[in-house]
């Protein structure tokens, strides 16, 4: 077959004639998509290697924190005293030491609103009307009491909005470490009514709160060899980067709330009643069903008790990078063991009555999968627990705990939508304690490497978890309408977080598109995990970049993907292929009436020694109706010729036999290169499908050819049949044209 072919092929090139250009034109730059990205990738060093593993000298930083805090449920306000010690693992000393004060977003003093432009609502509701232009503005933000040293003393600080600087007596070296205590509190907003990523919802109906607490204390950031301090201010978009440390966290509410909170609970006898001691060592053995460790029952009954009790809840919790806490009295608590790498896992949810019936059904086993499939793909989750708080209107992740919407309605009815999004946004925040809890990449910077990374995965999870789950992210697809929008809208995926229009296309759901087409597509199963397993391995409680990733899937696979990390990830270019031309060639003996002329390339023809086999379409100069029939070697003396001579009778049954030839000439109005996927299908409803790798672009960006060799007539061509390449119009796609539906269709 293979010996065959070459002939045809050759025979058709002579066809051709070289054209000299009429004038030397100027020189151009490299333009070509499958450069290398030196001119975009950091230089690798001692540091990060050009494999994109952590290299010799690759150090981080270490914060550990103990503190004390005090809930006061009445006027809804956090108070907490601080200890730090932080550990300088850099060669370099350091003269200060940077803070995130993230409440600080919310004081009345914040640039944060003053950032966006506005213009007067034509219509607003009366209440709307109130908090814009009426009311005063919730008052937010950290007051600092005290800031003072290992011996008590005063240390200097300067805050500059949410970040607070504190100046050493003397440069922390190598090697050394520092303790130090800070004395604040702050107001808790209530989220539902002035946002935030934490703070409380109120109940009206029985006077509860139900409290999410997160970016509640001053944090350590990150100081690494990429940029030094990571003291970029918090806008609101770009969401945290932070240093690994060890906790203990003491943390007194009244005595009638349920809390739980990141890291273990050190004294679950003194918090936890008799009975729910009972029920939680049933749930350590329970690993089919959920066990409710404290009942609907009992929590409408400390809804009603407004105890004025205290209860101090003591957790400690190692090598995690932050702490969340959620409590109230409302809550309801079931939990289920998870068995991963040999290792009992705790899986948990917390929720209102006003979740159930779907939480008390779903949460608990939703954070069971995600657990076992983001295992599967990456490494053993490590810590102990994972938890699922029903906190209406939120989805945020902290270590080992994390806030997801979606209630029923009032009278316990849901829909399929209601529980696909409490669904996917417990398997995504769960997700997240893999990135970037642990994964720890730098979201104030590049938000897609963790929201990106992490809602392919969620896909992933969802699809395992049922097979008819609604993904809308993940399926190629489903992205069109964003990289098919007016470029005015769009940036690269390599955009700093606070600069993006389109938040959710962007950051989730370019990124998640992106690797589902690189492990569907470009590498297949096999090669795709074995490199993001890879990555998530080597990069587990470290600080990675976007080049260590890039570089890594590149090292661990095999594969130069420069070409498809620069397009889909450094531009906004979309994927469009189409089929501009199709011709069918039919095989002769007969020498072409123009074969001699000067334009033919003599140079070509003089290399074909011996019997030649020509190709023609109609319109050719020696096009005869009859050729309009299957082909049959036997008929074309010279090639029958050549197979009696060079091959034996059972060699020439074992060769390939094509009837049919088809040139088909794809184009390609975009700009993304991407694999040439073409679907043939026959007269007699059977059909083939034939993968060209991206490669296939690299000597014309505009267009290339591809010759089929067939054994039936084929009555239709089809390039990406099953949508698996984001291609953003499909009108161009098919031979002969079709019309396509339209979403009114």
């Amino acid at each position: 077959m293979n010996r065959i072919s070459s002939l045809l092929l050759l025979s058709s090139l002579a066809v051709f004639a070289q054209e000299t250009p009429k004038s030397k034109e100027s020189g151009h730059t490299d333009t070509n998509k499958f450069r290398q990205m030196y001119d975009l990738l950091a230089t690798p060093n001692m540091y990060r290697t050009a494999s994109g593993a952590p290299g010799p000298e690759y150090y981080q930083q270490k914060a550990d924190y103990k503190m004390d805090l005090v809930l006061d449920d009445k006027e809804a306000k956090l108070s907490g005293v601080e200890t730090v010690t932080y550990h300088n693992n850099a060669k370099e000393p350091l003269e200060y030491l940077w803070m995130q004060l993230d409440q600080n977003q919310a004081a009345r003093t914040s640039l944060s609103p003053l950032q966006e432009s506005t213009k007067a609502d034509k219509t607003i509701s009366v209440s709307g009307f109130s908090r814009k232009y009426l009311e005063e503005k919730f008052d937010g933000g950290f007051r600092i009491e005290q800031v003072a040293d290992a011996k008590g003393n005063p240390m200097k600080y300067t805050i500059n909005q949410t970040m607070m600087r504190i100046d050493l007596d003397k440069p922390l070296k190598h090697g050394e470490k520092i303790s130090f205590t800070i004395k604040w509190w702050y107001n808790i907003n209530n989220y539902m009514k002035d946002g935030g990523r934490s703070g409380y919802e109120y109940f009206e109906k029985d006077k509860n709160r139900l409290y999410v607490l997160a970016q509640f204390y001053p944090r350590m950031a990150v100081y690494n060899d990429v940029e030094g301090w990571q003291n970029m201010q918090f806008w609101g978009s770009g969401e945290f980067a932070l240093p690994f440390g060890d906790f203990e966290v003491n943390i007194n509410v009244p005595a009638d709330h349920f809390l739980d909170a990141t890291g273990d609970l050190q004294n679950r006898k003194d918090v936890y009643s008799a009975e729910e001691l009972k029920r939680y060592d049933l749930a350590t053995k329970s690993y089919d069903k959920p066990v409710i460790i404290r009942t609907q029952s009992e929590a409408i009954e400390f809804e009603k008790s407004q105890s004025d009790k205290r209860k101090t809840w003591k957790f400690k919790a190692t090598n995690v990078r932050d702490f969340g806490i959620s409590t109230s009295r409302k809550f309801i608590c079931d939990m289920m063991a998870v068995n991963i790498g040999g290792k009992n896992i705790m899986a948990i949810s917390l929720y209102p009555k006003e979740g159930n019936p779907l939480w008390e059904e779903y949460s608990t086993r939703a954070v069971a999968h995600t657990l076992k499939s983001y295992s599967k793909y990456t490494f053993d989750y490590p810590y102990p627990k994972a938890i699922s708080v029903n906190a209406q209107d939120q989805g945020m992740e902290y270590p080992m705990i994390c806030w997801n919407f979606g209630r029923p309605d009032a009278d316990g009815k849901y829909t399929d939508r209601t529980k696909y999004g409490m669904l996917g946004v417990i398997i995504h925040e769960v997700g997240h304690n893999f990135f970037p809890m642990i994964v720890n990449s730098d979201e104030r910077q590049w938000t897609w490497m963790d929201e990106g990374l992490n809602t392919f995965m969620e896909y992933l999870a969802e699809q395992t978890f049922d097979p008819n789950f609604p993904s809308t992210r993940g399926p190629a697809k489903n992205i069109v309408p964003y990289m098919s929008g007016a470029q005015s809208g769009l940036e690269p995926i390599m955009s700093n977080s606070e600069s993006i229009r389109q938040f959710g296309n962007n950051a989730y759901g370019k990124p998640a598109t992106a690797l589902n087409i690189l492990r569907e597509t470009i590498l297949g199963h096999d090669l795709f995990d074995h490199a993001f397993r890879t990555y998530s391995q080597r990069w587990k409680f470290k600080h990675p970049t976007p080049e260590d990733f890039f570089r890594t899937m590149e090292d661990a696979s095999g594969t130069d993907l420069d070409w498809f990390w620069r397009g889909w990830f450094y531009t906004t270019d979309y994927n469009d292929i189409g089929i501009k031309e199709v011709r069918q060639f039919y095989v002769s003996a007969d020498k072409p009436k123009d074969f001699d002329s000067p334009e033919v390339n003599r140079r070509n023809r003089r290399q074909m020694a011996g019997p030649l086999v020509f190709m023609v379409t109609e319109g050719d100069s020696n096009f005869k109706p009859e050729l309009r029939k299957a082909f049959d070697p036997t008929q074309v003396q010279p090639l029958n010729e050549y197979l009696e001579a060079n091959f034996t009778a059972e060699q020439r049954a074992a060769l390939d036999s094509p009837k049919y030839f088809y040139q088909v000439t794809f184009d390609k109005p975009g700009g993304l290169v991407m694999p040439l996927i073409v679907e043939l299908t026959f007269e007699d409803g059977t059909s083939e499908t034939h993968t060209f790798p991206a490669q296939i672009w690299r000597k014309s960006d505009a267009e290339v050819s591809r010759v089929f060799a067939v054994k039936k007539t084929v009555k239709k061509i089809q390039v990406d049949p099953k949508e698996e390449t984001a291609d953003v119009d499909i009108a161009n796609n098919t031979w002969p044209k079709e019309a396509v539906k339209t979403k009114f269709d």
